[in-house]
């Protein structure tokens, strides 16, 4: 069983070798799981009891040290504001949770051979592993940061075909090109007649996705539909916002930062998460100071809007929403938001409020059943409930009409649900995002790699202000043309292209996830109704 475990370990390397933020490697994600298919082969073939729990635990091993190695910059962000212990038991979301369920993908495959054929137990390995990924971008835990089709984010020109296909594309191939390398491994090693075969067909699998990505990249032109706009990266310490810099000498520092780019035809100045920090009411905003003096900012700009981050909340008089709160001094209801704002030169405002929420930090989940975590979870973002969010995205129109999407941190990770922004009219893509929470890891890199994605999904270009990096503009390739460096206030601006086109991705959405769900529900059907079966026929065999 050691042998197997080294295996597991070795598929574990492979897949963080192959992980933005590292480049050139991405490639090695379509055999990265050969060792893990072999260690899982290795158990069904042996003579040793209770297999599903050793298949179940050696694919465990192996995805738990990958997400470890990968994404072990959340713990980073926890410890800072909260008790090791719960940070802890908190960042089991992402490096354990994720873990169990690629593990139960492995299980689920393992039960499907004893009654299956091979190709079957590996269109299940696929279904199964593509299920894992749509319900962990689903539910109230979700965290869909390691999904596979994410790992071609640093090699965006082998991928492409992404605005047909979107990250499940991705997803759907890495899995096939493993199974085909596995399979072509154990020819050669048995001496079998078809590996020759199956060579060429691996190599044709995973060949000519990137040669037709690398066709689509070299030939792809960009309509010219110029807009110019500013992003803002003021670097102020997120510990610091909160309390010991005043809101006010917060908003001077954006606004100096910003007119140092701006110009008369400048259509958006984009400020990142949070950048208006003071909790301000949404229904008296136009009598705020904060509002009055970036009115008076884009009183030069005869075209200015401004898109920021802000921290609000709306009162009411009764619970009118899931996650409305009670404040007993004032006798009132209110909501809280991570939300964004446009303002312009008049008194329009328009508001968007986060909806992917991050779990345990910005919603509680579950939260019906998990309240009593409320009090643990106060300690990050100031709040001992969730969050308040909408439901859908909601697009941004400025003044002249151009429709920008105000994408919030997170968010940007969910293909469909930025692709819901531009069906909905947004000609752009604005992230703002807060990443100093993690610190100079490589957190912060894996996130603007994947806002390539974005672009290339949607054929938008994305403007991203980040707090303290990293900032910058990517076009409708997925190429980053400028970016920022870290921890440093700055600014930049660029004259991007406007897109009103819909792509194949927008307009179907996350169409492989679906099928493959779909796929799940019947295998898993067909188990259950071949382990009744077999119960059934060792019943009457034990009559006879």
């Amino acid at each position: 069983m050691k042998q197997n475990y080294l295996l597991a370990l070795a598929s574990a390397f492979l897949l963080w070798l192959a992980w933005p933020p590292i480049p050139f490697t991405a490639p090695v994600l379509l055999v990265a799981m050969v060792p893990v298919l072999l260690a899982v082969d290795n158990i069904i073939l042996s003579d040793r009891k209770r297999k599903g729990a050793l298949v179940f635990r050696a694919a465990f091993v192996c995805f738990c040290a990958w997400n470890t190695a990968s994404i072990y910059w959340v713990i980073n962000s926890l410890t800072a504001v909260m008790p090791v212990p719960m940070a802890v038991f908190v960042s089991i979301i992402p490096f354990g949770l994720g873990s169990l369920l690629m593990a139960a993908a492995f299980w689920l495959y393992y039960k499907l051979r004893l009654i299956g054929t091979t190709v079957l137990s590996y269109a299940g390995l696929i279904c199964f592993w593509i299920a894992y990924e749509y319900l962990h971008q689903s539910w109230e835990l979700a965290f869909p940061w390691m999904n596979l089709g994410n790992g071609f984010a640093q090699a965006h020109y082998l991928i492409q075909w992404y605005e047909y296909t979107g990250v499940y594309g991705g997803t759907l191939w890495i899995l096939t090109c493993n199974i085909l390398a596995f399979e072509t491994y154990k020819a050669y090693k048995a001496g079998a007649l078809k590996k020759v075969k199956l060579a060429a067909w691996t190599g044709g699998t995973a060949l000519l996705p990137m040669v037709i990505s690398l066709g689509i990249y070299f030939a792809y032109t960009e309509k010219s539909n110029p807009a110019n706009i500013v992003v803002v990266q003021p670097n102020i310490d997120p510990y610091q916002k909160f309390g010991n810099l005043p809101p006010a000498v917060q908003i001077e520092r954006l606004i100096a930062l910003s007119d140092s780019l701006g110009q008369s035809n400048t259509e958006y100045f984009i400020w990142p998460e949070t950048a208006i920090s003071q909790k301000t009411d949404e229904a008296t905003i136009r009598e705020d100071h904060n509002f009055q003096t970036i009115q008076d900012f884009l009183v030069k700009y005869k075209n200015g809007n401004l898109l920021s981050g802000i921290e609000s909340f709306a009162l009411y008089d009764s619970a009118k929403t899931a996650t409305a709160r009670f404040d007993e001094m004032q006798r009132v209801y209110f909501d809280v938001f991570n939300a964004a704002v446009l303002i312009e030169n008049s008194p329009e405002v328009q508001f968007y409020h986060k909806s992917k929420l991050v779990p345990g930090v910005e919603q509680t989940p579950f939260s019906n059943s998990m309240s009593f975590l409320k009090p643990a979870f106060k300690a990050f973002g100031g709040s001992a409930g969730s969050y308040g969010k909408q439901d859908e995205p909601s697009v941004f129109f400025s003044q002249s009409g151009i429709g920008a999407a105000p994408v919030i941190c997170y968010e940007s990770i969910w293909g469909e649900y930025v692709g819901d922004y531009v069906e909905k009219g947004a000609q752009f893509i604005a992230i703002i995002t807060n990443d100093a929470w993690w610190g100079n890891t490589s957190g912060k890199d894996q996130h603007l790699q994947y806002a390539k994605l974005r672009a290339i999904e949607t054929r938008r270009w994305v403007a991203r202000s980040a707090n303290t990096g990293i900032s910058g503009f990517i076009n409708q390739r997925g190429d980053i043309t400028q970016q920022t460096e870290w921890w440093v206030p700055t600014a930049l601006k660029a004259d991007i292209n406007l897109n009103d086109e819909l792509t194949f991705y927008v307009r179907n959405g996350d169409y492989i996830a679906l099928a493959g769900s779909a796929g799940t529900g019947v295998l898993i059907l067909l188990m259950l109704a071949s382990l009744f079966t077999g119960k059934r026929q060792q019943k009457i065999r034990s009559h006879d």
